[in-house]
């Protein structure tokens, strides 16, 4: 007889409320629980304080006959080939599903955050790369095929996407996160989760919130935040990906905000997370977060007290093992129920409480780097290639000439790829193996790119010189830039900055390409260099990508999602600061951008027509619309990136001068035309004001109509009438820009 709980023809909440309902308090608990298979083999950690929590986590034979709610990482763990590891995750399914009386499996969850992060699998371009795209129907695409590789293979959760809008660059984790700017932020983090969750997968936001706000850009430090700036740059990409994109799960930050730690702050995870913004997925942890409250926080006494806390802020399961969420210490029954539910109708919509659920197929054929995800791989890493500088036109090259290429990456795996790709996450601790995707050097994609050059050693003996700089991505101090790996400064690591001072010397031309986590001050040879490329740890397919750019192959069509600075100090610097935050004169040091936030150029030319309003006064609750024709002057194919920012001349607190507020990709071949049209919705007005509450002001308004932050072609004067207008989480929070 087929129980309630496996009727699907129920809702999910009825089937998972008549399972709660049979289960013992040792089972509920189980399902908050998680096992790490493997997590104490040889080789560094890769979350913070593995290997010790590791000895001191449950192991899944005493966990068995209470059940499991997830199973951490089994392909990103070690290395395994692909069809081994979907038949080892089957098997260990099979055993958890025999272990308890319900016969319920674990959740199975894995990292996604530049592909699959599983040995053969694609790597893609690290989320930095995504932003400057400005492209999120791709970002939705590419999501939606490691998706579907995960879920082929038996996986149900993917963590991914990181939300964290830069406020310092410093931050070791800056290449995890998409840019600087929340709108950027939360339209290209709603569009991965609108791919991801398409394919079945679960999508994890995270880290929330204030992570990437730390003290100094230090890794875990506390966030020193008002509540204006959390509210206004901090948290609108997540409500963005919670109601626009369908994420069914959180994870919260290491960090606290004003001494309240983000696993223990009830306001977020509860009043804010649940009440006001109706999320009704799982809240799971960052690694060892609930045991972070008891060492690292120190505002738990013990295990039992931390997951106390967590629980009772909306904590439901304790990642990456069961260390504070015990079956063997009772937690508060009505907390214990609430969290239980959530997970159990999450697995009952997943598929994971029906009869006839099963694991997976035996020996299935498994491909995780098959021709269309690299071909995407490809696409992503050429869109995302920013040319930053080409005032003496030497690029593109020509086929032909003498090349020196210098500098540590040139010849480098490692400048392709981000910290949690599978080849520097785990990889690197397995030399014996090999990468398991074709990565190819940008020195070999030059030599590919370019079959007529002479390649030489000496820049004094070449028609141009090309030196390659940035960063190897790393975890923990193994790196120049990744989770732990945070700068003090923005000079260039590994002495480039004097490598790159002795290369100008030569009298050759120099083209600086730059290869990083991060960006790093490159003023220090405006004056010098040729031209500057700027890409993003851009995966398995970024040398070709680099190298097309250079050669005209490739059209350069991406955007800085961060602003570039001139010095190493100064910082941070984001775009998004009021006047008095800017360059003027009650300070000597200059925090503005050598390149700006949005910068980028073309091998070819843009007109921009006026633009045309269709209302330019309108109420606090309407909209309008703007239209402006771009043509492609030039005479060769290009895409000119329309950003849209808007200006409040008068507000009643301070505000940031220019904030975006629309972007759009406008291809176009030579001579041709497109118009473009932009909605302008007054919520997009709207900001946290004296009061605490988010409001719309009637008054005078800017939208500058951009190439960058800093470069307007046009600004249209808009004035907003009626009352001051309070909007909460229905409010619109994005315009519309098509291309015709």
């Amino acid at each position: 007889m087929v129980e309630p709980w496996q009727d699907t023809t129920l809702p999910a909440h009825t089937r998972a409320a008549n399972l709660l309902a049979r289960m013992t308090t040792e089972e509920k608990t189980a399902q908050l629980s998680s096992v790490w298979i493997g997590a104490d083999t040889d080789g560094d950690d890769v979350a913070p304080g593995q290997h010790a929590y590791a000895s001191r986590s449950a192991a899944l034979d005493a966990l068995l006959p209470y059940g499991l709610g997830q199973l951490t990482r089994p392909f990103g763990t070690v290395p395994v080939e692909p069809a081994d590891g979907a038949a080892r995750l089957a098997d260990v399914q099979r055993t958890i599903r025999a272990g308890n009386r319900f016969a319920l499996p674990a959740l199975a969850h894995e990292e996604c955050l530049t592909g699959f992060t599983a040995w053969q699998a694609t790597v893609f371009p690290t989320p930095l790369a995504w932003g400057a795209t400005f492209d999120p129907e791709l970002i939705t695409e590419m999501a939606e095929a490691i998706g579907t590789s995960m879920r082929e293979v038996g996986i149900h959760q993917g963590l991914a996407p990181v939300l964290d809008v830069v406020r310092d660059p410093r931050w070791g984790r800056t290449e995890e996160a998409i840019g600087e700017d929340p709108y950027l932020v939360g339209t290209l983090g709603t569009a991965y989760v609108r791919g991801l969750e398409a394919a079945g997968i679960v999508a994890t936001l995270k880290h929330f919130a204030g992570y990437s706000a730390s003290r100094a850009a230090r890794n875990h430090a506390p966030a020193s935040l008002g509540p204006r700036e959390l509210a206004d740059v901090i948290l609108p990409p997540f409500e963005m990906a919670i109601r626009d994109g369908g994420a069914r799960s959180v994870m919260p930050a290491y960090n606290d905000i004003d001494g309240l730690p983000a696993h223990a702050h009830t306001a977020l995870l509860t009043q804010l997370l649940r009440e006001q913004w109706e999320f009704a997925g799982t809240v799971v942890s960052d690694y060892y977060g609930v045991s972070l409250l008891e060492e690292a926080h120190q505002v738990a006494d013990g295990e039992s007290s931390a997951a106390r806390l967590a629980l009772a802020a909306g904590v439901d399961v304790e990642l990456p093992a069961a260390r504070c969420f015990s079956p063997a210490d009772p937690l508060p029954e009505d907390l214990l129920d609430r969290a239980a539910l959530r997970v159990l109708i999450q697995k009952c919509e997943l598929g994971l409480l029906d009869p006839d659920w099963e694991p997976g197929a035996e020996d299935a054929p498994v491909d995780l780097d098959p021709p269309h995800m690299r071909e995407l791989a490809r696409k992503v890493a050429e869109e995302s290639v920013v040319l930053l500088a080409n005032d003496t036109g030497v690029l593109p090259l020509s086929d032909g000439l003498r090349i020196a290429v210098v500098g540590p990456l040139a010849d480098e795996q490692a400048a392709m790829l981000g910290c949690y790709t599978f080849p520097r996450h785990v990889g690197v601790h397995h030399p014996e193996l090999p990468t398991g995707v074709q990565v190819l050097t940008l020195v070999e994609a030059l030599r590919a790119e370019f079959p007529g050059a002479v390649f030489v050693d000496e820049p004094a003996d070449a028609d141009m010189a090309l030196a390659v700089v940035g960063d190897r991505s790393g975890l923990f101090g193994r790196g120049s830039s990744g989770e732990g790996c945070d700068a003090e400064d923005l000079q260039l690591p590994y002495g480039q900055a004097e490598l790159l001072d002795e290369v100008m010397t030569c009298g050759t031309p120099v083209v600086i390409a730059v290869l990083s986590g991060r960006p790093y001050a490159l003023g220090r040879w405006a004056a010098r260099a040729a031209a500057v490329v700027q890409a993003f740890f851009p995966g398995q397919e970024g040398g070709p990508a680099v190298a097309g750019v250079l050669s005209g192959r490739v059209e350069p069509s991406g955007r800085l999602p961060i602003s570039v600075p001139r010095g190493p100090g100064g910082q941070p610097a984001p775009y998004l600061a009021p006047p008095l935050a800017r360059h003027g004169f009650p300070s000597t040091v200059d925090p503005t951008p050598f390149y700006p936030f949005g910068h980028g150029l073309s091998y070819t030319t843009f007109d921009w027509g006026a633009p045309q309003c269709d209302a330019p006064e309108f109420t606090t609750d309407g909209e309008t619309s703007i239209r402006l024709t771009v043509r492609n002057t030039g005479d060769r194919h290009g895409t000119e990136v329309v950003q849209l920012y808007l200006h409040d001349p008068v507000g009643t607190v301070a505000r940031p001068e220019v904030r975006l507020v629309g972007y759009a990709r406008v291809p176009l071949d030579a001579g041709a035309s497109a118009e473009v049209h932009a909605t302008f919705p007054a919520d997009l007005a709207a900001y946290t004001g004296v009061e605490g509450r988010r409001v719309v002001e009637p008054g005078a308004l800017e939208l500058r109509i951009a190439a960058s932050s800093a470069h307007a072609h046009h600004t249209v004067p808009l004035t907003l009438t009626g009352p001051v207008r309070e909007v909460g989480h229905e409010r619109r929070m994005r315009s519309e820009v098509r291309v015709k």
